[in-house]
């Protein structure tokens, strides 16, 4: 048994403009922001403390951030050209290709699917940490149905409640189940059939790409389309818990990790960015004319600025590097984190400065 339901998030979006506005089609003054402060109470980076629930899309030209719960989403179905869907990676989710075409069959949970493992054959079960596109779990999507096979989902863990002792963090909660997932794409548009692993029941849906944002986002818990994410010209930084490579002692992959205090750059929308050692002084005296005269290199790394500014063993904010950020409109700033803690000494809140080169 199947149900079939069509989402556009486009057409959740829509909003009327009448014929008689006499300046509709007049382009609105855009003033970039200068700089100035990030997590203060005028600016506030609403992370949500120790437990970090939400995603905080940062837009620095428009000093705008914005919170999103990270549990209100699990795919992301890319609007671009390419067809490729991203999972909820801070959530700890991980995905399995297995040899069925056959969503109705049975499937049994693999605990070797999950983040965490340290075993470097756990990177292939989650999106590569970059955010390259040739990198997803999902790996190419199908064009037809019968091409499709069937992924085994581990839906990661649940945003836990329960504060931790101040200096640490609680970010990973109880395991929030399986499902199994089929997905292809019939010319401009997605199509998924989705159930829980136990059953042969199934929903297919069909998810139409959205132009202006880098994704269509999906969440089992609604059965639905969800807005997850602002514009893909209208953000930045994204502060997020998050699910990365981790090495050991002799520099060795131990395979996918999860991080809190994360940052990662849009690079699917142009932005860019790199670090620079350097205390107080040197970013007070970065100018563009440091920048042109430098050996500098802009990175297409979504993790550029990532964890590099923070140390959580021991706890400490890197006071000797800072970084320098280029947006997909060509504006160049130069950020310095101040702070990754409150007046409490609980993690969960970061206070950064940054200013228009």
């Amino acid at each position: 048994m199947k149900k079939i339901i069509i989402f556009s998030l486009a057409l959740l979006s829509l909003t009327a403009c009448s014929d008689e506005d006499t300046n509709a089609n007049i382009a609105p003054v855009e003033t970039i922001s200068e700089g100035g402060l990030f997590g203060n109470a005028e600016n506030p980076i609403n992370v949500g403390g120790p437990n970090q629930q939400n995603q905080v899309y940062v837009n620095l030209s428009e000093a705008a951030a914005l919170p999103v719960a990270r549990e209100s989403w699990d795919l992301g179905f890319y609007s671009g050209n390419d067809f490729r869907v991203v999972i909820n990676g801070s959530l700890l989710m991980a995905v399995k290709q297995l040899e069925t075409s056959d969503i109705t069959v049975r499937q049994n949970a693999d605990p070797s699917v999950a983040v965490g493992t340290f075993q470097v054959e756990n990177l292939e079960y989650v999106d590569n940490p970059d955010g390259s596109l040739s990198g997803t779990a999902f790996g190419t999507i199908a064009t037809s149905e019968e091409a499709a096979k069937v992924y085994l989902v581990n839906m990661g863990n649940e945003v836990p409640d329960t504060a931790p002792a101040a200096g640490s963090v609680n970010t990973a909660g109880d395991p929030r189940g399986w499902k199994k997932v089929k997905i292809w794409h019939e010319g401009e548009t997605y199509k998924m059939q989705y159930g829980d692993i136990d059953v042969a029941e199934y929903t297919e849906v069909e998810i139409a790409k959205t132009p202006g944002y880098n994704h269509t986002f999906f969440s089992f818990t609604t059965g639905g389309v969800v807005n997850a994410e602002p514009e893909a010209a209208k953000w930045d930084m994204n502060f997020t818990t998050f699910t990365n490579e981790v090495f050991d002692g002799s520099g060795a992959s131990a395979g996918a990790y999860f991080y809190s205090d994360f940052i990662v750059t849009n690079t699917k929308a142009g932005v860019t960015a790199f670090m620079v050692e350097g205390n107080s002084a040197a970013y007070e005296t970065f100018t563009m004319e440091t920048l042109n005269a430098g050996n500098y290199t802009f990175s297409s790394d979504q993790r550029a600025i990532g964890a590099n500014w923070r140390n959580v063993i021991p706890l400490q904010l890197y006071d000797d590097v800072f970084f320098v950020l280029k947006d997909g409109a060509g504006n160049v700033y130069k950020i310095k984190f101040i702070s990754m803690l409150n007046t409490d000494g609980e993690r969960g809140f970061p206070l950064f400065q940054y200013k228009l080169l």
